[in-house]
């Protein structure tokens, strides 16, 4: 795939891709039939990838794709095909009523997230699987529904276990160098929104061309700078029987 092929060759562009990817295949590895639950669904970009389960979605439907207008938007939400409706940290449904639960860059979202993770516990049948997706780092987005920049590896050992959780799984991805291009290469996007210098600010990559390429090189030839810095933070956990 074209798509693909540039995320090979710019790893500074491939948090989104990775992300989705490694998602992707844990919902392809749910068996047939079982029940899921999608928690802060929004556009419920994992729907089509469920078709062989029994799939729930929920969101609060508070962000309308604008919010207060500061930091990162998406201009438009469409969270038309919500079925529940509710907060993460609140959900109307029965005790150990879903096998799955799904929740992708959500946490950063709740002013609690770990009143989210003890919902999830009394959601879950027991060794049901929980499939987690956040931010190690991020900018203000989707504000004013942005209360955490991000959660380390840490953060899940200590909250997942203390929820009667095992984890099978932790995947950072990204590192160090391809956090910095990130931000780098979105700097004439924010010279725009936060200065008068207007359409001229796109012309500002040539001027950090240079450097972003030295950081680019600079990426292949570390190891394990992710310890460091990631873009996100990919756990897979078992409610333990």
């Amino acid at each position: 795939m074209m798509r693909e092929a540039i995320y090979r060759a710019f790893p500074f562009l491939r948090s989104v891709f990775l992300r989705e990817q490694w998602t992707e295949y844990q919902l392809r590895g749910i068996p047939a039939g079982e029940t899921l639950l999608d928690v802060g669904a929004g556009e419920c970009p994992f729907r089509n990838m469920c078709s062989h389960l029994r799939y729930t979605s929920q969101d609060s439907m508070q962000y309308d794709g604008k919010g207060d207008g500061k930091g990162l938007h998406t201009g438009v939400w469409d969270t038309s095909r919500i079925d529940v409706i509710s907060d993460a940290c609140a959900i109307p449904v029965e005790d150990c009523s879903f096998q799955n639960i799904l929740c992708t860059e959500v946490l950063e979202h709740l002013p609690y997230p770990d009143r989210a993770i003890a919902e999830f516990a009394r959601i879950l049948k027991y060794n049901g699987r929980l499939i987690l997706a956040a931010p190690f780092w991020s900018p203000t987005h989707f504000a004013p529904f942005h209360f955490c920049t991000g959660f380390s590896p840490y953060w899940y050992q200590r909250i997942l276990a203390d929820h009667g959780f095992e984890i099978l799984e932790i995947r950072r991805n990204g590192n160090y160098f391809t956090s910095v291009l990130q931000e780098m290469v979105r700097t004439p996007f924010i010279l725009r929104k936060y200065s008068r210098i207007g359409v001229v600010a796109y012309a500002s990559f040539f001027c950090i061309l240079p450097t972003v390429l030295v950081i680019y090189l600079l990426s292949f030839l570390t190891k394990k700078s992710e310890d460091l810095m990631c873009f996100s933070v990919c756990v897979l956990a078992r409610r333990r029987s």
